[in-house]
């Protein structure tokens, strides 16, 4: 369990710009709008968003993209469900919680599964565009968006500063990775599927 060696630097860094009552300081529409940005890291939203993607992508006959974005956003659900059962971390205590939030809290859920998704995200439709400015800022943006759902777990009291680097440094890592381990299964899932509409229709 990452605990003890990151203690000091999890406190500071949960206990930061808090008030006297341990809530963030700030006005409440602003609470609202951290959790808004929380939720758009949340395990639904992340699927809906994912199957619509995918089909956009089939539509605009990116179907390898398409496949490729589905088996990594899938594969970082099961890596982060696999480093939780392994950590097993209890969520902060030291401060009131301001938002629901269940399950071990090594690594962030939130933090690696936005910036899995989002990155992948980016990087599959980058795939449209020949323009470099254009594929850099569509990655840059989508880590920017992860980066602030990862902070919003910390900014709501839900996860310690470490759950949420390990998830964000973890979830971007696996989007990059995953865009190159998954390119042949996913080209060849297509291949596949392209031969077995064909035979369908001689038959």
């Amino acid at each position: 369990m990452p605990a003890g060696r990151t203690t000091q630097f999890d406190r500071i860094g949960l206990l930061f710009w808090r008030a006297q009552d341990l809530r963030p300081l700030g006005p409440t529409w602003l609470l609202e709008w951290v959790r808004d940005l929380t939720a758009m890291g949340g395990f639904l939203q992340l699927k809906l968003y994912t199957i619509f993607a995918v089909v956009a992508l089939f539509w605009l006959r990116c179907r390898r993209e398409g496949m490729l974005l589905a088996l990594t956003v899938l594969s970082a659900s099961l890596v982060n469900m696999g480093f939780k059962a392994l950590f097993g971390r209890p969520r902060p205590e030291i401060v009131p919680h301001l938002t629901e939030a269940g399950g071990a809290s090594f690594p962030s859920g939130h933090s690696f599964n936005a910036a899995s998704t989002y990155i992948a995200f980016a990087l599959a439709f980058a795939a449209l565009s020949h323009r470099g400015a254009v594929r850099h800022t569509l990655v840059a943006s989508a880590m920017v968006l992860s980066l602030a759902i990862a902070w919003s777990r910390v900014w709501l009291g839900v996860h310690w500063p470490s759950d949420v680097m390990a998830g964000w440094l973890g979830g971007a890592g696996w989007a990059f990775l995953a865009s190159a381990l998954l390119y042949r299964p996913a080209e060849t899932a297509v291949h596949a599927a392209d031969e077995l509409a064909g035979a369908e229709r001689v038959t």
